[in-house]
């Protein structure tokens, strides 16, 4: 739009000082008759911008004259360049993000501006995982524009029941929603919208597609996003599934259970004699409680319950059967 390229001009006025009409028109990647046209429109508008001539001329705009934004003091500063773009997971939204940054920079006092430049080059946020699982945030810029714009929204989710390969758009009929809001937890986005079954959240990541709708959509007056996150997330914990199991585990083993997991200590006198500790532990699931001791291979006991302790046992039996066995070659099977 116009009105941008007018306001990214002086911008880079202001940061830059006196810039060649090349260098405006590269950077904005326009002609340069495009580029003199939006001069004259400047100056038309009252705006102090002059040429100047000669082997080191260019534009320049009157060293008085700024454009004004709200004071801000050197805590606000930090605080708002420690927010950086990269954090919002989609690209694009963060090169928007990047760029609406550049221009409340380059419109700063000198000296709140150096002070920018330099948290800046202090600061880097990585937002990806080390697994490298990352959200799929595709859908996000349209999510976030209907709830910007209070339009009704129709996707396509894939909810967490879905199979592993099965077809959302076969498996999931389309849906019409209201959103609310967008919830930022983690590295992960959530729609908040309103549905004929009541509020429900949407995890950005699963939907599938999205159309944006030329309806509005309907908003309860006294929605408070805030509070409806806090209070919806507290119900979501009370509600999760719990399974206990009793474990005496060797010190390295009891300092990773009680990192990631929650975990009580049993007995009153903690580490016994052989510097072992036993952990009342909390678990999503039996399997789960199976998973991860079989993990812990000889360094865990299973107190209780006894059905994970035969469980447990039983699989140690099992693979040690077979890693005993004889391993065929590729060899031996062609012999045959």
């Amino acid at each position: 739009m116009r009105a941008d390229r007018l306001l990214s001009i002086l911008l880079l006025l202001q940061a830059r000082g006196r810039l060649t009409g090349r260098e405006l028109a590269e950077h904005l990647e326009v002609s340069p008759r495009t580029l003199h046209r939006d001069m004259e429109s400047l100056s038309a508008a009252g705006v102090p911008v002059f040429a100047l001539r000669g082997a080191r001329g260019g534009w320049q705009l009157d060293p008085h004259w700024r454009t004004q934004v709200p004071g801000l003091d050197e805590a606000e500063l930090r605080a708002l360049l420690m927010a950086q773009p990269r954090m919002i997971g989609d690209s694009r939204l963060a090169a928007a993000a990047e760029r609406a940054l550049g221009k409340l920079m380059a419109a700063l006092p000198v000296p709140l501006r150096a002070q920018a430049a330099s948290i800046r080059q202090r600061l880097y946020v990585d937002a990806t995982g080390w697994r490298a699982t990352t959200e799929d945030l595709s859908q996000l810029p349209l999510v976030q524009d209907a709830v910007s714009r209070d339009r009704k929204l129709a996707i396509h989710y894939r909810s967490a029941k879905s199979k592993a390969g099965e077809n959302a758009f076969a498996a999931n009929r389309e849906r019409i929603v209201d959103p609310l809001g967008l919830v930022a937890k983690g590295s992960a986005w959530y729609l908040v919208a309103g549905t004929p079954k009541g509020l429900r959240t949407f995890r950005v990541s699963r939907i599938e597609k999205a159309r944006l709708l030329d309806q509005a959509s309907r908003r309860p007056p006294d929605f408070d996003l805030a509070a409806h996150w806090k209070s919806s997330t507290q119900q979501f914990a009370e509600g999760w599934p719990r399974w206990h199991a009793t474990l005496r585990l060797a010190p390295g083993n009891a300092k990773w259970v009680k990192m990631w997991r929650t975990a009580a200590p049993v007995e009153a006198q903690t580490p016994d004699p052989e510097g072992w500790v036993t952990l009342r532990v909390q678990f999503d699931h039996p399997d789960e409680a199976r998973f991860i001791v079989l993990g812990l291979g000889p360094g865990v006991d299973v107190v209780e319950p006894e059905s994970l302790r035969e469980q447990v046992a039983t699989e140690v039996a099992a693979a040690a059967k077979r890693w005993l066995k004889p391993m065929r070659s590729h060899a031996d099977s062609e012999k045959e």
